[in-house]
């Protein structure tokens, strides 16, 4: 009899606690506008943000490991979940100038199999980042969040086998 309000506490406790992703805009480098989180997800979507420049250049690491197991899904568990993925750079008010010559280097040099998965945003990144609780701008940070918009699992920092496997653990465990 115990069981089942705890486990009714739990369950509400865990809704309650689930921090939703807050709306981010964007254009892919093959030039489509996007809304995170998407309206109609797949099962789940891995997003990276880069908010600096360092950040970007550390997260570009991530790019091959990622786009290997996560879109071309290659690997042992290839085809086990279905996910969409965006690495997201943030254009903050001292890089805006950046925006269109760094948007047009991609549209004109990214493979097309990546394009629609860079996505490049001038929204105001303050705000953006206190709601995901970002503090340190010089290192990627990576999100899995769920169909209904809640983030589930982060990480952050220089790529690492590890820090793949617990993303897509994350996944394979639901």
């Amino acid at each position: 009899m115990r069981i089942i309000p705890l486990l009714i506490i739990s369950v509400l406790f865990a809704t309650a606690s689930a921090q939703s992703f807050p709306a981010l805009v964007g254009v892919t480098a093959d030039d489509n506008q996007v809304n995170l989180p998407l309206p109609t997800p797949k099962d789940w979507t891995v997003i990276g943000i880069a908010a600096s420049q360092q950040a970007a250049m550390t997260y570009e690491g991530w790019y091959e490991p990622a786009y290997q197991r996560f879109i071309a899904q290659y690997g042992l568990m290839a085809g086990a979940y279905e996910c969409d993925v965006y690495f997201v750079l943030l254009f903050e008010e001292a890089n805006k100038t950046a925006f269109e010559p760094t948007l047009k280097y991609f549209r004109e040099n990214a493979d097309p199999e990546v394009a629609g998965h860079l996505l490049f945003s001038q929204q105001e990144a303050d705000p953006l980042l206190k709601k995901l609780k970002i503090t340190d701008k010089e290192t990627p940070h990576f999100f899995i969040i769920d169909a209904k918009g809640n983030i589930v699992h982060r990480s952050n920092g220089a790529f690492t086998e590890d820090k793949l496997e617990a993303l897509e653990d994350v996944m394979l465990e639901e």
